[in-house]
């Protein structure tokens, strides 16, 4: 009996065993597909190539990704959507997709005659199609290729969210000097390398009060300093290093990629900054506007501007469309005008897929069930932004 026992309790225990080894075998068997997919999609959404003036159709829907001290030149004062940030910070890598919108801009800024005065680029889209990606995109192409940048990574902030709003020394406007001495610290976070290479220098005396004074000849590095250093006269600074650099550039002596994005927001009929009175503005009587409207007309040369005009950079009332024309109104639309338009859409199949096996590389999403990209697909209409926050939870 205890024989029997013994060779009972040994085959339950093999029966067990077996039973373990087969749902083991089913799990792995309904896995491998998906798994399989994943494995063998490597290749086909990443490319090796980081540089982006190397990119072509070949690399669309790729993923590339920023070298690290790139990225924290360029982006660190922004430029990139903050729910983007997070998912940088979250996959602990900086990855940009290869759009058609960022080839063609890069297709004619490589093109470009610079002897020629500077040509106005401006992307348009829908709310979430991937703007201002396409202008990080094309950034990174003019930072690693010797062009000074003048980034303004989202212009409704100053009027719709300033820091602090004070009076300025020209009657009847309005001075933004907290706002204009973070984008000096922006500037020069992403140009000291080049400014420190071309030792540029100013071309006049600029006088800031009976006991400051900036002498001609001195650097753009000093210049700029002064203005982080001396909030009081961020904006005046700003006036004076926007003037110097269209004057540099002209002569040949560096070359400037002005980006601008929401650039629509400086001809909005309001803003929501009050003046004394209790009344709102309007942005041409802020005097962190004018600047940059001066570098973005057509007067100077050996530059490239891009734009882009937004819905989100109106307030309520004014998001009818996303068209050029109607967000920049008459006033905007004249001053960029004759422009190149870029239209900036959602997602195509490719890319659309593309994103899902990013994704399921980065192991953000772990189950594949069929019908799953279908469902994602109509329920985002392949928007790049309701389909990251419908991610977002998975």
């Amino acid at each position: 009996m205890k024989m029997f026992r013994k060779h009972f309790g040994n085959l339950s225990r093999v029966s067990t065993q077996l039973q373990r080894n087969v749902l083991q075998l089913s799990t792995n068997a309904e896995a491998s597909p998906v798994e399989g997919t994943a494995a063998a999609s490597v290749n086909e959404f990443r490319t090796a190539v980081a540089n982006p003036g190397e990119h072509s159709a070949l690399h669309v829907a790729k993923f590339y990704t920023i070298p690290v001290e790139q990225k924290k030149q360029i982006f660190t004062g922004g430029g990139l959507p903050k729910q983007y940030e997070q998912q940088i910070k979250t996959f602990t890598e900086s990855c940009l997709m290869v759009r058609s919108p960022a080839l063609e801009l890069l297709h004619y800024i490589k093109n470009a005659d610079l002897t020629k005065p500077v040509v106005r680029y401006v992307l348009y889209g829908d709310n979430g199609v991937g703007k201002t990606l396409t202008m990080a995109h094309v950034l990174h192409y003019g930072a690693i290729n010797d062009f000074l940048l003048v980034h303004v990574p989202w212009a409704p902030n100053w009027m719709k969210r300033p820091k602090e709003a004070s009076n300025a020394t020209q009657e009847g406007m309005l001075d933004l000097p907290f706002d204009a001495a973070a984008w000096l610290v922006h500037f020069k976070t992403q140009n000291a390398k080049l400014l420190q290479q071309l030792q540029l220098k100013t071309s006049k005396e600029y006088v800031w009060s009976k006991r400051e004074s900036t002498p001609a000849g001195s650097t753009l590095i000093e210049l700029v300093e002064h203005g982080i250093s001396r909030i009081k006269y961020a904006t005046e600074t700003t006036v004076a290093l926007i003037s110097e650099l269209k004057q540099l550039s002209t002569a040949g002596q560096c070359k400037v990629m002005v980006a601008i994005d929401g650039f629509n927001a400086f001809f909005h009929p309001e803003t929501r900054i009050f003046s004394d009175n209790k009344q709102r503005v309007t942005p041409d009587r802020i005097t962190l506007t004018q600047p940059f409207l001066d570098i973005t007309s057509y007067d100077w040369t050996n530059g490239v501007c891009i734009l882009s005009v937004d819905k989100l950079a109106m307030t309520e009332g004014y998001m009818d469309s996303y068209m050029p024309r109607y967000l920049l109104g008459t006033a905007g639309f004249e001053h960029i005008d004759p422009f190149v338009p870029v239209h900036v859409d959602n997602y195509t199949d490719k890319e659309f897929h593309s994103y899902i096996n990013y994704y399921l590389d980065r192991h953000w999403i772990n189950k594949t069930p069929k019908g799953f990209e279908e469902q994602l697909k109509f329920m985002s209409n392949k928007n790049p932004y309701t389909l990251m926050q419908l991610v977002k939870s998975l």
